[in-house]
């Protein structure tokens, strides 16, 4: 781990000698908020994602204790009460290594994240995002975070003008969110590649001896629509491109394999991917022709899985669908492969999908690296798991139909792992995309958590619409930010998956109210004085002089709901309403 990287990371349970998936959690991901309004209706990507992530797999490691369970955890032995080290030692333990899942020797480790990667230091960011003119687009996005605030205050928006200002929002908080998430990337892949991890914590009883294998790491904002100078689609840095630059600069990662499984096409990634392999392949040309060799850069795969009408192909642009439909292999030293998702009607079918098509990226990759050496300590797979083409998004999200099952997510994740078995020593880091229904992302997560497992027993079953539905009505927020997490005593892997969820959940319980105020109304409730005689309609008609300005995405902002809520002003101070009543038609 570098210096740039900051990590104080209390590990919440420790793993064995034998493979186990690890789960990085970052609390700073929840501060990315929209601020322009708030009206949150039409606003997919928010901090609440996170919390139902967290769900699906507080369900997974539920079921996984179900079919191994673990064994109770040992009394701890009396110490020597005038042993000081061993006391000190104890102490040590119970603050650095707290188990929320009382168990010892629970089927996944838990990593609560705390590392940051500063983007105008880090070495990894500054390979993929630098510019040798100086970080100009680094540069400008811490800028554009500070000024957030201020901006939006003003009734600005946030968002530079040239970018898009539908998918993309920032605030005072959003760098925070966004170096923790790209820090917690290159923190897994120092635990997935590094020899030792974490360094300070070797030293300390109960500490994981060896490297983990298998990690998922939950963080948003997103990161694969990111290229090398140009946000999109709410990604502001593209987290698993930093990450694969990561693992070359720091652990001799060469070549590098990345699954893409988001419903949309991660036009970002395969950019950053193709400018890596071009330098490479330059550098291999100099140095075929007698040129000093020196160290080379990485070689890098790229295989999606994506629909072509959605975003960011949409629109029909010649150039993103063309990027999205390439296929190449070897030639000027790129990589890629790309899929497109079909409408299926049947199990039979989607079977059939699934083992002679969306497979083709991972028999692609297995090409790639035959041509490149073979399978070698320079492998190392990361897998961008976006959970929105799941059959459970939102119907205006996934709009044609291309509803994966979610025995998808658990079988892809299965599938990969067995390819990184075979080619990277079961190195594989899958790293939180997109998905924005609560009930796409806990499913998604929760099959996928299972699929990087070990082999167990796994029942389709435990991911069905029943039992996701007991599982949200047993942790359902309710009015003022409490939570249920009431025990059902009823189904011990709901009452157990509530426990697991209620230990690892750092969602706000009070979701922070943004910073401008409502737009004003056009409606508002009559006076309910008795109007005088001067000013009385004869119909009781009113006529409201105050018009309301549009919110985002073209709706209206809704209409008062008591006598005391009159329509704000951008300052958010109380405006007088002017009422213009109709008097008495005059005689004639």
């Amino acid at each position: 781990m570098t210096s740039e990287t900051t990590a104080s990371s209390a590990i919440l349970s420790t793993i064995t000698p034998r493979a186990k998936p690890a789960i990085f959690l970052q609390d700073a991901c929840f501060q990315h908020r929209y601020i322009r309004s708030r009206d949150l209706s039409a606003i997919v990507e928010r901090p609440e994602r996170l919390r139902a992530v967290t769900l699906g797999l507080s369900a997974a490691i539920s079921r996984l204790e179900g079919v191994a369970p673990a064994q109770e955890t040992p009394k701890p032995q009396p110490l020597d009460p005038d042993d000081l080290a061993s006391q000190l030692g104890r102490l040590n333990i119970e603050s650095k290594f707290i188990d929320p899942l009382k168990r010892s020797n629970p089927p996944v480790s838990i990593v609560q994240s705390s590392a940051s990667a500063d983007i105008l230091s880090h070495p990894a960011v500054k390979y993929v995002h630098g510019d040798i003119d100086g970080d100009v687009y680094l540069e400008n996005l811490v800028r554009w975070v500070k000024e957030s605030g201020e901006k939006v205050d003003k009734g600005e928006s946030e968002i530079p003008a040239n970018l898009s200002q539908g998918d993309l929002y920032l605030c005072p908080e959003s760098i925070v969110a966004i170096q923790g998430a790209v820090g917690t990337v290159c923190e897994a892949v120092d635990a997935v590649a590094g020899s030792s991890w974490p360094v300070s914590a070797n030293q300390l009883p109960g500490a994981p001896a060896h490297p983990i294998n298998h990690a998922f790491v939950a963080i948003r904002p997103p990161g694969h629509h990111c290229g090398e100078d140009t946000p999109s689609g709410f990604c502001f840095v593209n987290n698993v491109a930093v990450g694969a630059a990561h693992a070359h600069l720091e652990h001799g990662i060469n070549r590098i394999v990345i699954f893409d499984i988001d419903l949309h096409h991660g036009n970002g990634t395969q950019a950053i991917a193709w400018q890596m392999n071009e330098e490479t392949y330059r550098q291999t040309l100099e140095s075929e022709a007698g040129a000093p060799d020196g160290k080379k850069g990485p070689q890098v795969y790229y295989g999606s899985i994506h629909d072509i009408l959605s975003y960011p192909c949409e629109d029909g642009k010649a150039e993103l669908v063309q990027a999205a439909s390439v296929s190449i292999h070897g030639s000027h030293g790129q990589y890629v492969e790309n899929v497109h998702l079909e409408t299926y009607t049947s199990t039979e079918h989607w079977n059939k999908l699934y083992t002679e098509q969306y497979s083709k990226i991972l028999r692609k990759a297995a090409e790639f690296l035959d041509n490149t050496g073979g399978p070698g300590k320079d492998v190392l797979v990361f897998i961008s798991c976006g959970m929105d083409a799941s059959e459970h998004e939102m119907p205006s999200m996934s709009r044609h139909n291309r509803r994966v099952p979610t025995s998808f997510f658990y079988q892809f994740a299965r599938d990969a792992c067995a390819f990184s078995d075979r080619y990277a020593g079961g190195k594989i880091i899958s790293v939180l995309e997109g998905g924005y229904s609560d009930r796409a992302l806990t499913s998604g997560a929760m099959a996928h958590l299972l699929g990087l497992a070990d082999d167990c027993s796994v029942d389709p079953e435990w991911w069905s619409t029943e039992n996701l539905t007991l599982l949200e009505k047993a942790t359902k927020k309710k009015r003022g930010g409490r939570q249920s997490l009431v025990p059902t005593n009823l189904h011990p892997w709901l009452d157990r998956a509530v426990a697991i969820f209620s230990s690892l959940d750092a969602s706000p319980t009070h979701t922070a109210l943004p910073r401008a105020p409502p737009p004003p109304s056009s409606m508002t409730l009559r006076d309910r004085k008795k109007p005088s005689s001067a000013t009385s309609s004869p119909k009781g008609k009113a006529i409201v002089a105050t018009a309301a300005p549009s919110v985002p995405g073209g709706t209206s902002a809704e209409s008062s709901s008591s006598e005391d809520s009159g329509p704000f002003s951008a300052t958010g101070k109380k405006l007088p309403r002017v009422i213009l009543r109709l008097g008495p038609a005059p005689e004639a």
